[in-house]
């Protein structure tokens, strides 16, 4: 029956035309349906239930082969010393069973999509050596998309078959993931898109190594959640770029990435930004809030690197941490490009530097303000270009915004 239901789901998305009529349906019609359909079909099952409709028939026996993208999931599973002590995560044997006769029974059989999700013990090379064996096994069989989330608290050496993987696509690594030393030699000729997830790398390794190795990397990104975060992301192909940093062991960040189009970046503001090589980008996001132990950051670097943007999206605590920074010296650069503005203040001191801006962005059509907390018409906005406001959230009548235009919106004369 459930086969059923997903052929119907299927036919009515238009995936799947068949010229069969509902009673022939509530049959064993589904059988009858084309291998490579049957592929599909079962790719979108998890797993588990893929590999059970072994039991359906004969015919069924091995069909569940036929799926191109396998996903194993065994990230609850947690085992416990005796007196119910919890002590490390580790996969269970259950689970080891499954992935080992699945990858068996497929043979070699193509598997375009795999991915994996467990805890390792720390010090159980068993488990690292099973983990390894499953990621070479998959990626000789044509592999083009692979999401590793494994939890190992020790170091985890991932086989050096994965870092010469001719068809590989898409790259998910993470979470709580310590690598040890990488490979001398990465090549990944077909990887585009790099996900990485709290992984620790050795010194350099990110860029020296993994990204080197990257020749036609279009999309990355960078999340950490604990210390010993790269500290340099250098690529000459990356044209997308997600940095999303919760804790900074170092004081300094770089960026060498010279066809970079887009920018999603968060973090503490830093003490120093010894390069932002970013000509090339078109859009920027930031949202930097303030750090204790960094009383004075120096975002001068970055601020410059992003002055080419046409599309602008500074968060309330990226523009309070840009105003202490103008402040103590920061001078804004014109923003040649700027046209498209999203903006939000927590205070006065915001919408001074809206007001900075406005004479800093000569070609700014279009203004996004995100709230008015803060803002009491005290401030005088410049002359500028601006043709379109929008106010998100805004609770005011028809007249009042109009007057409000009136303050955001000043035309040159």
């Amino acid at each position: 029956m459930g086969c059923i239901v997903i052929v119907a789901s299927l036919y009515v998305s238009g995936t799947v035309n068949l010229s069969m009529d509902a009673k022939t349906c509530s049959g064993d019609a589904i059988s009858w349906l084309p291998h490579e359909v049957l592929g599909k079909i079962l790719s979108l099952l998890p797993t588990k239930q893929a590999v059970s409709t072994s039991v359906l028939s004969k015919k069924w026996n091995h069909m569940y082969r036929l799926a191109d993208s396998l996903d194993f999931d065994d990230s609850v599973s947690l085992h416990a010393e005796e007196g119910g002590k919890q002590t490390s995560y580790v996969f269970s044997d259950s689970f080891k069973k499954i992935v080992d006769r699945t990858l068996a029974l497929q043979c070699d059989y193509s598997i375009k999509k795999f991915s994996l999700a467990c805890h390792v013990g720390a010090v159980n090379e068993g488990q690292k050596a099973c983990v390894g064996r499953w990621i070479s096994n998959v990626v000789g069989r044509g592999l083009v998309e692979l999401d590793l989330r494994i939890k190992d608290r020790g170091i985890h050496f991932l086989p050096s078959q994965l870092f010469a993987s001719k068809t590989l696509v898409k790259l998910t690594l993470g979470t709580k993931l310590y690598l040890g030393k990488l490979p001398s030699y990465v090549s990944l000729p077909s990887l585009k898109f790099l996900f990485i997830d709290t992984v620790f790398f050795e010194y350099e390794d990110l860029c020296c190594v993994l990204l080197a190795g990257c020749p036609v990397l279009e999309e990355l990104s960078v999340h950490h959640k604990d210390n010993a975060i790269p500290h340099i992301i250098s690529s000459p192909t990356v044209k997308r770029l997600s940095v999303h940093y919760n804790f900074h062991s170092e004081n300094e960040l770089s960026l060498d990435l010279p066809k970079l189009e887009y920018l999603d970046y968060s973090d503490f503001a830093l003490y120093e930004y010894p390069q932002a090589n970013l000509g090339s980008l078109v859009e920027a996001k930031l949202d930097l809030y303030p750090a204790e132990h960094v009383e004075r950051p120096g975002v001068t670097n970055l601020i410059m690197g992003i002055r080419n943007v046409e599309i602008l999206h500074p968060s309330p605590a990226s523009v309070d941490v840009i105003y202490s920074c103008c402040k103590y010296g920061l001078l804004l650069p014109v923003f040649k490009n700027l046209v498209n503005l999203s903006f939000g203040s927590k205070d006065k001191r915001g919408w001074k530097l809206l007001a900075t801006m406005l004479k800093q962005s000569p070609k700014l059509e279009t203004l996004i303000i995100q709230d008015l907390n803060g803002y009491r018409g005290d401030v005088s906005m410049p002359p500028n270009q601006v043709k379109v406001l929008h106010v998100l959230n805004y609770g005011g009548t028809d007249e009042e915004f109009k007057q409000l235009e009136k303050c955001f919106i000043g035309k040159k004369t």
